[in-house]
């Protein structure tokens, strides 16, 4: 199955970034590929006010992102907010296109390294997984790479590919520790994942709220082995990979590290 993780930079106005979804759809569908993945805060970045920009999935943000796949024939799975009960948001991925229709909040905030994402953000619950011509992918956002559980339960529950949309902070060591914690979470899981992250802003000149995970860049598509099969560097690109469904198996038989858990 062929895939394209499109690394932008979007800035706080929806409308201007919807735009970018557009292009890069039309882009990667013109490339072959059936699924395209965009970063944490598709939408919007973050150090915009959240609040006044989230809207619900049947709002008119989501209804022109569902309108965009079904004119590509592309899956499409973008980051956006939506309202919470308590007055918060939650950071939520939309997945929409011919015979996908599903969304993930993410479960895991970054309340770390000095931002609160609580504080504005109420967390998931909800394990999602979706399935794209006999292919199941499982959702994940950012922080949650920092959590190996998520993706052995994406992999309990038959997913051969996890995506992992993000928004990284910067900083000292971090892109060492994204590029370590994306191969981590392939092999604990025995699965591929596919890391798609903001570029980093400095890369192309845009303004980056101080303070604020605007991204670092450095998506990459990584193999059940644990091996970097495709990447991009800190600037914005169109990544197209092609994912080997059985190759998981393949890997599963050679080190079955989920079937020999002992552990919960």
């Amino acid at each position: 199955m062929r895939i394209a993780l499109s690394q932008l930079t979007t800035g706080p106005d929806p409308a201007r970034n919807l735009g970018l979804v557009r292009e890069q759809t039309r882009l990667a569908a013109d490339a072959g590929a059936r699924l395209v993945a965009f970063p944490e805060a598709t939408m919007a970045c973050f150090g915009t006010r959240l609040a006044p920009v989230a809207e619900p999935l049947d709002g008119p943000w989501a209804t022109e992102v569902r309108q965009i796949a079904k004119e590509t024939g592309a899956v499409v799975v973008a980051g956006m907010f939506t309202p919470a009960a308590d007055g918060r948001v939650t950071n939520t991925l939309l997945a929409t296109g011919p015979g996908v229709e599903t969304s993930y909040d993410k479960i895991h905030l970054y309340d770390a390294f000095g931002f609160t994402e609580s504080a504005t953000v109420a967390p998931g619950s909800r394990v999602v997984t979706f399935d794209l011509e006999g292919v199941r992918i499982g959702l994940a956002t950012c922080y949650d790479v920092r959590f190996p559980e998520l993706f052995r339960a994406h992999a309990d529950a038959g997913a051969v590919l996890s995506l992992l949309p993000a928004s990284w902070g910067a900083g000292e060591g971090k892109r060492d520790q994204w590029e370590l914690l994306v191969r981590a979470r392939a092999l604990d899981a025995t699965l591929w994942v596919a890391a798609v992250d903001q570029a980093d802003p400095a890369a192309t000149g845009a303004p980056a709220a101080p303070g604020a995970p605007t991204g670092i860049g450095h998506s990459a598509v990584v193999g059940p082995d644990g091996t970097v099969r495709e990447r991009l560097p800190a600037a914005p690109g169109l990544l197209i990979a092609d994912i080997d469904p059985d190759e998981v198996a393949a890997v599963r038989r050679a080190v079955p590290v989920l079937a020999n858990r002992r552990l919960p």
